[in-house]
């Protein structure tokens, strides 16, 4: 995957400050929120521009939030 850089991507930087705050979302609240589709391609691409963004599936939902240092 050619992940987008942060610096030129919109989508990336909006999905980067909801999760800022270190509260836990789920996939739909990041759509909604964010206004984007495909959050776990998004996921991969903060990821590969060095976001260290945790990940928990619950039934049928998944969870992202920042990971904290040390944890």
């Amino acid at each position: 995957m050619r992940a987008a850089r942060i610096a030129h991507s919109e989508r990336l930087r909006r999905v980067a400050a909801l999760l800022a705050d270190g509260r836990p979302r789920t996939t739909m609240d990041i759509v909604r929120a964010a206004n984007v589709c495909a959050v776990n391609s998004i996921i991969a691409e903060l990821r590969a521009n060095g976001w260290r963004i945790a990940c928990q599936r619950q039934g049928d939902t998944w969870w992202y939030w920042i990971e904290r240092e040390g944890a």
